[in-house]
């Protein structure tokens, strides 16, 4: 067992990231397409929106904002300040106004439009476990709501206060709580605390060449507890599996005390605890550490581009591979809309290159393909070179089964690279004052083409009903033996009532995963946005075992309330 260096000064509040308030990422940083000269005619023949005459909106100014008070009151605060001190117990505007929503298109359309009804009263940051456990004792002691926060990146309505909600919210931030605690060598083990984000504890761990291999889209702005709480999936789960398969040991603050699961391969010891704190979104307590299993990083590690004719090709090919011998680390494919987004979003090819990639569009249709229908795949391989060599061949044999090719290492390098991006479009598109949003699912083989087909139909059926053009494009991101999810991107330009029509396509989409036979959500977790949908899901008596499960576990309704189950 060996012990990553302890800081011997604990994380100060400041020093803790948070993504700007008003969108997504960091100050600076955002989505340009005057370099990528197909973006603007994608966009007005998808949505109708002109981007070269859009007008831009101005950054939302702070200063405008109505704030709602703090409702906490003094002796309160002071209980907390003397845990967790003084500047680590905050009422700022800025501070609670920052912990109020989580990044979703609802969250962010509210936020811009200065839409607060109810922030958190205070927002705390404790050092340790132990300041964990005394914020959450001396809340439950003042009956106060609990909500804990990681990287504020949640999109399904899982970090707000209710607007009704009377009693003290209190934030419980767990950014101080960052630290790769130690590796256990031999069982490829690691403790990390669950406020790491994902940039640094990936850090922490491949100075000692360890990897944890979970690679969510929001991977540079979201947390390990905040990864377990909405049963997460990265973009190598193929090869290292969902959060679920990840996490193997749990620390969770309750009042009065700690759940403790230890890390062991297996248990026969009844209904899996674990598996109730995975997806339970802070309403079972506060997770404030992590035992999850890593791996020894890669002696290569490499991302392949392939061209199928049409998606029934493309998805009998990826069923194949997930049955065979093959492992890949990655295994997705757009459909054809997505594929013209992806080659549209591509900065302007020249020279050679520009050469070879006119080149092998006309092979294509010479060998009859419909461009228009073509599907772009990335398969990833990892491991020793003798191994990642022979998954590879086996998936170019079925490629080329399901007449697919291969188109080398160049675009999978340019993917891999700016795979944490892609929601930095979704607000630019906002600036231009349009929605671009996504629903996920999953499914078994047998039924993902309905289902990809049934949202199709339901998101053309919502535009017609709002009135306006609409845009739909899909890709297939996690495959398993049995089925594979499929990701949705969906995008219009407002009217006159910008949530009313979002909500229109988003029930839509998401009415149409239930009835052809998926999931209301296979990674985002349920929050608020859906949990209209958990009982045709689950069944009513799986909705009445889990509102049991919550409301035996926290009878004061202290945990993060209403959350998942009304």
């Amino acid at each position: 067992m060996t012990e990553s260096p302890r800081r011997t000064d604990a994380m100060r509040t400041g020093e803790v990231k948070h993504m700007k308030w008003w969108g997504w990422g960091v100050e600076g940083v955002g989505f340009h397409h005057e370099d990528k000269p197909g973006f603007a005619p994608f966009v007005q023949k998808a949505v109708g929106l002109d981007l070269l005459a859009a007008e831009r909106t101005e950054r939302p100014d702070f200063s405008q904002l109505k704030v709602p008070d703090s409702t906490a009151p003094e002796e309160f605060v002071t209980v907390l300040s003397g845990i967790v001190g003084a500047e680590n117990a905050v009422v700022d505007d800025m501070s609670r106004v920052v912990h109020t929503y989580g990044k979703s298109l609802r969250d962010l359309v509210r936020i811009r439009a200065g839409e607060i009804e109810r922030t958190p009263d205070v927002v705390v940051y404790p050092a340790d476990e132990a300041e964990v456990q005394g914020v959450v004792d001396a809340a439950v002691a003042a009956n106060a709501v609990i909500i804990p926060f990681g990287g504020g990146s949640n999109i399904a309505g899982s970090l707000e206060p209710h607007a009704d909600e009377s009693r003290v919210v209190v934030s419980l931030d767990l950014g101080r709580l960052n630290r790769v605690l130690g590796i256990d060598t031999d069982s490829g083990l690691a403790r990390i605390q669950a406020g790491a984000l994902g940039p640094d504890l990936e850090a922490q761990l491949n100075r000692d060449g360890w990897t944890m291999g979970h690679f969510p889209d929001s991977f540079t702005h979201s947390t390990l507890g905040g990864w377990v709480a909405t049963r997460s999936s990265g973009m190598q789960s193929d090869k290292y599996g969902d959060i679920a398969d990840i996490a193997k040991g749990l620390r969770v603050v309750r009042a009065g005390g700690i759940l403790v699961i230890r890390a062991v391969p297996s248990a026969s010891t009844g209904p899996s605890v674990r598996e109730m704190v995975v997806g339970s979104e802070g309403r079972l307590g506060v997770i404030t550490e992590v035992t999850v299993q890593v791996h020894r990083l890669p002696e290569k590690r490499a991302i392949y581009a392939y061209f199928f004719k049409n998606l029934d090709h493309g998805l009998a090919a990826m069923q194949e591979i997930a049955e065979s011998d093959a492992a890949p680390s990655v295994t997705r494919i757009s459909d054809a809309n997505e594929t013209g987004f992806s080659l549209a979003t591509s900065k302007e090819s020249k020279g050679i290159q520009k050469k070879a990639q006119a080149g092998l569009m006309a092979y294509l249709k010479k060998r009859g393909w419909n461009l228009d229908e073509m599907c772009l795949s990335f398969i990833g391989f990892e491991g020793g070179e003798a191994h990642a060599k022979r998954q590879k061949s086996i998936v170019d044999r079925i490629v080329r089964k399901h007449h697919g090719i291969g188109v080398g290492k160049g675009p999978g390098a340019l993917y891999d690279q700016k795979k944490f991006d892609t929601p930095y479009i979704r607000d630019f598109l906002l600036d231009c004052g349009a929605a671009g949003d996504v629903s996920e699912t999953a499914g078994p083989w047998s039924k993902l083409r309905g289902i990809h087909a049934a949202a199709y139909e339901a998101a053309d059926r919502a535009y017609e009903k709002i009135g306006r053009k609409g845009w739909i494009m899909s890709h297939l991101s996690h495959s398993y033996h049995s089925g594979a999810c499929l990701y949705f991107t969906f995008a219009f330009v407002f009217g006159d009532d910008p949530l009313g029509e979002y909500d229109t396509v988003k029930r839509a989409i998401q009415q149409a995963f239930i009835d052809a036979g998926g999931t209301i959500s296979h990674h985002h977790g349920v929050g608020l946005e859906h949990a209209p949908w958990l009982e045709e899901d689950i069944s009513a008596q799986g909705v009445a075992v889990m509102s049991g499960l919550f409301d035996a576990a926290d009878p004061g309704g202290n945990f993060n309330p209403r959350k998942i189950v009304v």
